[in-house]
């Protein structure tokens, strides 16, 4: 018996010393329900400790999520993560931070709406926004729209974790007047983290933007989304290959102007290093039919002194202002060669009120280079190739000059020899979802 009663205290104690760590711990842990099997488990507040999150469980974000420095979060192919929409839920990795969020093609991983299907829309919740440590050009650099976190710093090669087979649907809400948090955020990501195979669909601002960093990423879709599909800033310098960007023609923003690549230095079109010098190869830019929003301008935009470049890549569609346009403070970076179009046709429907080429020349757009402006009947794309009431056709014909016309790629890219997103292979196949609205996403009991 006095075992027992000795045994009694100490446990006692040491729930009292839980308790007491527990309710001063500066950094409160995330607010968590029971992880119960075939439940919808909601989280808010801080991940400060290694977290997996399973298919066997929905996930609800509300209000900012934050993963901690020296936290990660591993979430299992086939799980679904909802934002609440009345709370603005949106998930956040901080600098230090990781995510693991590696789905599968037949298993990806899905973040979304928590609306019902039929009544989702772009701007139900925040978004997914990954903060790394590698060099910006701006200091400080904080979250759009979020306006605290703050990222970047020296360390190229930071490693923020890796996404993969990953749908992000429906986000981009509005946290204040024309501030919204992009499908996917990048601030200061490093070169250690890896994205590949990512869908960003009905985002209610930019789908991928990246603020400064080095980070590489090949098969990303941009689908249908409100403003600018591959927005670059503030010293961006990586790789991206493999891209698909199909737009509603119906859908712009209402708040500037509506682009497929849109490109800064900074805001103020400066000097400041590390500069804007990220490289795109074998992007295809499609929009469908329609009489195109007036707020829509150019398939890409390169101005206030970047210096991106584009290979192997095909611009399409009714763009009413141009299809490739670099404005003038970027225009230097042209001519001294930092600046390359390689590879590039642009084949547009409808009239620009610009021309195909805006900025440079015809003669300066095909000197030196594989480029074309051509019509879209005679690349030969796929029947459906700009289809959004369908899974768009994306390999092109036997024949088509696109299976030929691509440029040699600079080192670190896939060597290609054809220009835009697809040859023969459809690597969109399994986990890409171009009917989310009425996808089935009820927790299965």
């Amino acid at each position: 018996m006095k075992n027992l009663g000795k045994l009694f205290n100490i446990l006692m104690i040491g729930l009292l010393l839980t308790g007491f760590s527990a309710c001063n711990d500066d950094d409160p842990d995330p607010v968590v329900e029971p992880p119960v099997a075939n439940e919808i488990v909601k989280v808010s507040g801080s991940i400060t400790a290694n977290t997996n999150w399973t298919a066997d469980k929905q996930y609800l974000i509300t209000g900012f999520v934050y993963v901690k420095s020296g936290a990660t979060l591993t979430i299992a192919p086939g799980t679904i993560i909802k934002g609440d929409k009345d709370s603005k839920g949106a998930l956040f990795i901080e600098r230090g931070g990781k995510i693991m969020a590696v789905g599968t093609a037949t298993q990806p991983i899905i973040f979304t709406s928590n609306q019902a299907a039929g009544q989702r829309k772009a701007g139900d919740w925040g978004g997914l926004v990954i903060l790394g440590k590698a060099p910006v050009n701006k200091t400080p650099a904080v979250v759009e729209g979020e306006e605290l976190t703050e990222f970047g710093g020296t360390e190229v090669a930071d490693n923020s974790g890796e996404l993969k087979y990953v749908r992000i649907e429906f986000a981009g809400i509005a946290y204040a007047s024309n501030k919204e948090i992009n499908s996917l955020t990048m601030g200061g990501v490093g070169s250690g983290t890896k994205i590949e195979y990512v869908q960003c669909s009905y985002g209610g601002d930019d789908s991928f933007e990246w603020f400064g960093g080095a980070v590489n990423a090949k098969h990303l879709i941009s689908y249908r989304g409100l403003d600018d599909d591959f927005d670059t800033d503030n010293g961006f310098s990586g790789l991206v290959q493999y891209g698909l960007i199909l737009r509603d023609p119906a859908i712009a923003d209402q708040a500037g102007d509506s682009n497929g690549f849109e490109s800064d230095n900074d805001a103020n079109g400066t000097a400041t290093l590390p500069q804007t010098t990220a490289k795109f190869a074998n992007i295809t830019v499609a929009m469908a039919a329609g009489e195109p929003d007036g707020k829509f301008a150019s398939g890409a935009r390169i101005r206030r002194n970047s210096a991106i470049s584009i290979y192997n890549s095909v611009f399409t569609g009714s763009w009413p202002r141009s299809g490739v346009r670099v404005e003038a403070a970027s225009l230097p970076n042209f001519t001294s060669g930092l600046l390359k179009l390689d590879g590039v046709h642009v084949a547009l429907s409808g009239t620009q009120s610009n021309g195909a080429v805006e900025g440079l020349t015809t003669a300066q757009f095909a000197t030196g280079a594989k480029n074309s402006v051509a019509t879209i009947a005679s690349l030969l794309l796929p029947d459906g190739y700009n289809s959004i009431t369908a899974k768009p056709g994306v390999l092109p014909k036997a024949g088509s000059p696109l299976l030929t016309g691509g440029a040699t790629l600079p080192a670190g890219f896939e060597a290609t020899t054809y220009a835009g997103a697809f040859s023969t292979t459809d690597w969109t196949e399994g986990w890409a979802n171009f009917d989310p609205q009425n996808a089935d996403y009820t927790l299965k009991k």
